[in-house]
């Protein structure tokens, strides 16, 4: 295991408290993640109290941690790691009230024997985490606290407001962590070091030399379990404004006075400002033919699975820069990636027939899957007599560098920063409630969704949305396959 660099982890012991325990996010992310951070000693000292409607002990807690290690956890799972961890998790059933759960706390705090400090991790449905809040407010665990919530943060201006205004009743918002798994992945973060750290490209990120900007998401999952929460969600709320918006502000904000969590909010929150309300016809809503047809789904069902959007930042920098959005389930191939395409030499020199420009303009391109990668296309001459252009591409891989051991699961990653009070890859208030008053006109007059045939690319009319540009997905060219040598 890797030694862990000094800065890196919480000053002091943690006591987190799991709210969803025995959840399916628990289950897959967060158990998984804790463990890891725990025995490669990323937290000086760590206790866990489960809590969920289950009635269950501490050892039927165990039990389930142990089955979540061994179907999600993709690593060996060491024995006296486990049974140190497993000394480490306790368990109250909801039921107990606040009285039970601040004796487990107490006692947790107890035995670290040094000064600790709470994190509340929400891993709950949105109707319920008020209810969690409450409870901790009954319990008398916020002071020292930190409270970490999983999306949707409301599902309208009105409702966020109103969830900020209850949660402001009990913790400040310097305590409320908004987590965006999105933002925690290596390759998010990657586009500050990229933009901010090089002088090679910050000079030409502006309306001047960038034609348009796509943040491209299809997934090739359906829905499974969360059926019943999608069909009151959709596509837009689930995704856009908790991912797809935080990704855009990266891309967008203009550099913070410092790489320190208040100054980045601070310019993510300007480019939120600076958005103009996104307007009913710059939207293409799309279903998948038969999710009607699936349990718990209304038959006349209006829900979107499908999204595509364009959007603009009135500011110096972005004024008339069209930013294009796109997700949905069931999708021709699962991408996640950022593809900026720059403005076209304004004369050509080169022949007729030459190639230049046949395959559209030079792109920048960010794929954000969990393997961080990038590609600078541009058009070279091909070998030979006359003069023929053909598109080439600069390409990077983070498999290249021998380095991807070091890299934490988007959630661990969050989770440590959460316990650091480091709120840098996290939502305020105020921005999230800027993304909602933008989203109105089309919350409120949302265009009609379009059925589009499983492993497609959506609906027909995304094409007339992005003209005369392209979408880049599906790609000209593949990525080019991993350094098997990490050379």
């Amino acid at each position: 295991m890797a030694k862990v660099p000094p800065g890196v982890g919480p000053q002091f012991p943690q006591v987190v408290v799991l709210f969803g325990a025995t959840g399916d996010l628990a289950k897959r992310k967060l158990l998984p993640g804790l463990f890891h951070l725990a025995s490669a000693g990323f937290i000086p000292g760590c206790r866990i109290i489960g809590v969920s409607l289950e009635d269950i002990d501490a050892d039927g807690f165990r039990e389930a941690a142990r089955s979540a290690l061994d179907a999600f956890f993709n690593r060996k799972v060491n024995a006296s790691d486990w049974e140190a961890f497993a000394a480490c998790l306790d368990y109250v059933p909801q039921s107990a009230g606040p009285a039970a759960l601040k004796a487990a706390v107490d006692a947790a705090r107890a035995s670290l024997g040094v000064e600790s400090r709470l994190l509340h991790y929400l891993s709950v449905p949105p109707s319920a985490a008020l209810s969690a809040v409450r409870m901790l407010g009954e319990a008398q665990l916020v002071e020292q606290a930190r409270i970490v919530m999983e999306k949707p943060f409301g599902v309208d201006l009105a409702s966020a407001v109103a969830l900020n205004s209850k949660l402001h009743e009990v913790f400040d918002e310097e305590q409320i962590f908004r987590i965006d798994h999105f933002l925690g992945k290596e390759p998010a973060q990657n586009i500050l070091a990229f933009r901010f750290a090089n002088g090679l490209f910050e000079p030409i990120w502006n309306r001047n030399f960038i034609d348009h900007i796509q943040i491209d998401v299809p997934e090739t999952l359906g829905l499974g379990k969360r059926v019943g929460f999608y069909e009151q969600t959709g596509a837009y709320r689930d995704m856009v404004v908790t991912h797809l918006f935080q990704i855009l502000a990266f891309i967008a904000m203009e550099p913070p006075t410092a790489l320190e969590p208040a100054p980045i909010s601070e310019e993510k929150n300007k480019v939120f400002r600076s958005m103009l309300p996104i307007q009913p016809a710059d939207v293409v809503r799309g279903q998948y033919s038969g999710y009607r047809s699936e349990e718990g789904v209304d038959p006349q069902s209006e829900t979107e699975t499908f999204i595509a959007l364009k959007c603009f930042i009135d500011n110096w920098r972005w004024a008339g820069v069209p930013f294009f959005l796109r997700t949905g389930k069931r999708l021709a191939e699962g991408q996640r990636i950022i593809s900026i395409a720059f403005r076209e030499p304004p004369k050509s020199m080169f022949p007729v027939g030459s190639g230049v420009g046949a395959q559209g303009p030079n792109h920048l391109t960010f794929d954000l899957a969990d393997a961080s990668k990038m590609s600078l296309s541009f058009y070279g001459k091909r070998p030979g007599p006359g003069m023929r252009l053909d598109k080439l591409s600069l390409q990077f891989a983070m498999h290249d560098t021998g380095l991807m051991g070091e890299v934490l699961e988007a959630y661990e990653r969050l989770i440590l920063d959460a316990m650091r009070g480091d709120r840098t890859l996290f939502t305020t208030a105020d921005g999230i409630e800027r993304l909602w008053q933008v989203s109105t006109q089309l919350l409120e007059s949302p265009p009609p969704v379009r059925l589009y045939e499983q492993g497609s690319w959506g609906p027909k009319s995304i094409h007339q949305l992005i003209a005369p540009h392209a979408w880049r997905l599906p790609f000209e060219r593949a990525w080019r396959a991993p350094n098997q040598s990490g050379a």
